[in-house]
């Protein structure tokens, strides 16, 4: 079994789309997508007229030809918005409708069908497994367009594996969903491929290979004892990397600028992950040559680098942000901050400084709070024993009418809006006011000029992936020379 030496990070929300992941896997490393939202990102770039007729491209090779004209007929826009708001969907819910089940299968199978095209090389897609509601029909509509490997991280995907199992056989696959306050033991979400399938599709789906992303020993060893079908490999992921990342063990202590303490207990130890056994992959504070040969030097198989892919020319970054924070590189006047309190999901959350983003928090206090998206909604039991659905971050009194703690709202931000502001698909919101963005970086950021040839003052994807594996590359001409000169 071959592994790929670099897995490019599944970031944002759109951020790590179709157009990155297929450059870097037609260059031998796996490229990955996010697939954090992709419904409301597809539905918004038929409303955008579907620049380079690309969605229109994938959904032909769509196996339901009706499912996916249903998509095109309710959102395509041959010239746009034309400055209008981005039509409002319905938020995922336990049950949720034939409708918005289709946008999802549809969605994932056309990010992954265009992160697959014109090469033969894996691709993988990244999901989140706070973001529970969405999994089952976004797997499957993954698995249409052959995805090779499914990573998940951001809680205990311990069920994650069974699903693919189970849906690679076209059977109905069943996903726990956490509701606060519920006395019921779990609460199921089902969702049966067969109830979707459109003619005489009949074929088996290629299981993808499953990797967790961790950050402790424990975890790993609990998913590989108790997960319901195979896990493949992890991802171990430290606090220095993008997005979400694990709360520090023990009690919460922060430092003077209110960032959150890690220390010995939350370093992930290395001899104990190669005694498990499964192959590994480092992330976070990896994103150089050097990193890259000391990580196989300690037994993992390759890396995960985000932040470096993230601000390359391929990456679907809105190119202002882009620019601006390369220029901070530059300088080096780049900052990520790790807020314990931005992300409606109560996990730390890290934030790349920048003017005129929700990074300020003159910025975001100016914003009326609004919860449209929903994706980081949270499940709990009403006192009619229905499940509702609240959001930290959504205006403080609609949360507490559920039931919500005041003291959970106070510095909450709208991460759904922001992200999609990061990929310049912002709402516009009355008055013409737009949304604004939440950039999520690794520390790294501070480096990424180094990818930056002389005079250049942007880089590509391959700029990145030459740089990283440069180290190893030279080696490995070092080894076969002196293989041959012995001989």
């Amino acid at each position: 079994m071959t592994y790929p030496l670099i897995i490019q990070g599944g970031m944002g929300a759109g951020v790590s789309h179709w157009y990155l992941a297929n450059q870097v896997s037609r260059l031998g490393q796996l490229g990955v997508v996010s697939g954090t939202a992709l419904d409301e990102i597809l539905a918004r770039r038929l409303q955008d007229g579907d620049s380079g007729g690309h969605m229109r491209r994938a959904l032909d090779h769509f196996p339901f030809p009706a499912m996916a004209e249903r998509i095109w007929d309710r959102f395509y826009l041959p010239n746009g918005r034309n400055g209008a708001p981005y039509q409002r969907q319905k938020m995922h819910t336990v049950d949720g409708p034939r409708d918005v089940q289709e946008l999802l299968i549809v969605s994932n199978f056309v990010e992954v069908w265009l992160a697959r095209e014109g090469h033969s090389n894996p691709v993988g897609i990244n999901y989140l497994e706070k973001i529970q509601l969405p999994h089952l029909a976004s797997m499957f509509g993954s698995m249409l367009a052959g995805v090779d490997y499914v990573l998940m991280g951001a809680g205990i995907p311990i069920r994650v594996p069974g699903v693919l199992d189970h849906l690679s056989r076209l059977e109905e696959a069943q996903y726990s969903i956490h509701v606060i306050g519920s006395r019921e033991q779990e609460t199921i979400m089902r969702f049966n491929p067969r109830d979707y399938i459109e003619g005489e599709f009949t074929q088996s789906l290629p299981r993808p290979k499953f990797l967790a992303i961790i950050s402790s020993n424990t975890l790993a060893q609990t998913l590989l004892k108790k997960a319901n079908g195979k896990v493949d490999g992890f991802i171990i992921e430290g606090p220095t990397a993008g997005g979400h990342n694990a709360p520090p063990r023990g009690k919460l202590q922060l430092t003077e600028s209110g960032e959150p303490i890690y220390g010995e207990r939350d370093v992930v130890d290395l001899p104990k992950m190669r005694e498990l056994g499964a192959p590994f992959w480092l992330a976070g504070g990896v994103g150089s040559a050097h990193a890259v040969k000391q990580a196989l030097a300690d037994g993992a198989v390759g890396v995960q680098v985000g932040t470096a892919f993230a601000f390359c020319s391929d990456s679907g970054l809105r190119e202002d942000y882009r620019t601006a924070l390369i220029n901070k590189s530059i300088a080096g006047t780049a900052r990520v901050f790790t807020d314990p309190l931005a992300s409606p999901t109560g996990f730390p959350f890290k934030v790349a400084v920048l003017e005129g983003t929700f990074s300020e928090k003159e910025v975001y206090e100016a914003r009326p709070r609004i919860c449209d998206l929903g994706y980081l909604r949270e499940a709990y039991e009403k006192e009619d024993k229905t499940t509702g659905y609240r959001c930290p971050s959504e205006p403080v009194n609609v949360f507490v009418s559920k039931g919500g703690a005041i003291e959970e709202t106070v510095g909450r931000k709208c991460v759904c809006n922001g992200l999609m502001a990061n990929i310049g698909m912002q709402q516009t919101r009355p008055g013409n006011r737009e949304e604004v963005g939440i950039i999520t970086t690794g520390d790294d950021l501070t480096e990424v000029a180094k990818f930056l040839g002389p005079g250049q003052t942007s880089y590509s994807a391959a700029d990145v992936i030459e740089q990283l594996l440069s180290e190893v590359r030279a080696a490995s001409v070092e080894s076969s020379f002196a293989a041959a000169a012995s001989s």
